[in-house]
């Protein structure tokens, strides 16, 4: 991909746990690999792990290969983590993970479709974590880009990349919704892609 007929998109999506933001991102790359091999998708998907009805781990999944790894584990109260993990108040980071997940956002441009799910507070705040993500979306070598960003972040987000349009939603119903309207703009109509 050497030069757009028109800028890239960013596009970033946020909403309270549990609203859906990755099942939104999951449903617009279904989209994209309807399109076949030819259509240049890239990027991260972080899918929740459940045990029950409890999310015990979040996963990465490379969007390029299929492969996937277990991210972090939840902390029960008062527990650590361990050397080499990285630490936010409810997760512990596998280090590993994050390093294979900051390699695959760091190959993924130039591409047609970036998903960054999801830029958090290791990235903006910490300047750990996925920052080779920022930078990919902050580089533009792309059609298009869906970021997945916290509420509370999305003023950083914002600043970061000023023309991003924001889609906030509320529950999986508005995920779903969501995903309808962004799918023909950032993968095509059917039949034209």
């Amino acid at each position: 991909m050497t030069a757009r007929p028109y800028p890239a998109a960013r596009c970033i999506v946020t909403g309270e746990r549990g609203a859906g933001k990755t099942a939104l991102c999951r449903a617009v790359v279904a989209a994209a690999r309807d399109c076949g091999p030819a259509f240049d998708l890239a990027g991260v998907l972080s899918p929740a792990v459940f045990a029950g009805e409890s999310k015990v781990a979040i996963d990465v999944e490379d969007l390029r290969t299929g492969e996937r790894r277990r991210l972090a584990r939840r902390r029960s109260p008062g527990e650590g983590c361990r050397e080499g993990e990285a630490a936010t108040r409810e997760w512990c980071f596998d280090g590993g993970a994050l390093r294979w997940g900051g390699e695959v956002l760091a190959a993924a441009t130039p591409c047609r479709l970036l998903v960054f799910d999801e830029a958090g507070p290791l990235e903006f705040e910490r300047g750990e974590g996925w920052v080779a993500g920022l930078e990919a979306v902050d580089g533009g070598r792309f059609a298009a880009a869906l970021v997945v960003v916290r509420p509370h972040l999305v003023a950083v987000a914002r600043r970061r990349w000023p023309g991003a349009e924001v889609v906030e939603v509320a529950d999986p119903a508005a995920a779903a919704a969501a995903a309808a309207v962004l799918v023909p703009r950032l993968v095509g109509e059917p039949g034209l892609r």
